[in-house]
């Protein structure tokens, strides 16, 4: 799986190129903030949309273009909002900002114990494993694994050393 984020005017042409030329690729769109991002990125190939926050209308939009959609939530209301739409797994953004990370989800399992999170946000190599002992975490995501000095030097081995690192992270 590959979220590609909808942060520069190139992210629709990576997209797009990654569903041509990697057909086992499980491509996604990151950052989906509105409509028009899910109508564009579903054009672009994806097959799963990611978005900052949540709102009806981004749901909507998501449905309507068949693609997944892993909602961001940041408080309890946001969360109950997503469930009134069918949503329960929710990605928690930004995780160690919005108020304690692993405490706070640890606090949510209670009135929202039917609810699965992917925190993203602050989330390291460092501290992953302890949101990955949660019961209510099914995953977590960082950009620790692609750094942009190790992009933009296409240090592959680097990149791929940190993907072998994030596999033997311990998950419970």
């Amino acid at each position: 799986m590959l979220e590609v984020t909808l942060r520069t005017p190139q992210a629709l042409a990576c997209m797009e190129a990654i569903a041509k030329e990697v057909p086992d690729a499980v491509v996604g769109a990151g950052t989906v903030r509105s409509a028009a991002d899910a109508k564009a990125a579903a054009k672009a190939g994806a097959q799963f949309a990611v978005s900052p926050g949540y709102t009806s209308a981004v749901g909507q939009a998501c449905r309507d273009q068949g693609l997944s959609l892993l909602p961001g939530v940041a408080s309890g209301s946001e969360i109950m909002m997503a469930q009134e739409d069918g949503y329960t797994e929710l990605k928690f953004f930004p995780a160690m900002q919005a108020g304690g990370g692993p405490a706070m989800l640890k606090a949510w399992g209670g009135p929202f114990f039917d609810v699965r999170f992917c925190p993203t946000g602050g989330v390291t190599p460092q501290n992953a494993s302890e949101f990955l002992r949660l019961p209510n975490v099914a995953c977590v995501g960082g950009s620790w694994l692609v750094p942009a000095d190790a992009l933009a030097q296409g240090d592959w081995a680097r990149i791929e050393q940190l993907a072998r690192e994030a596999c033997q992270l311990k998950l419970r």
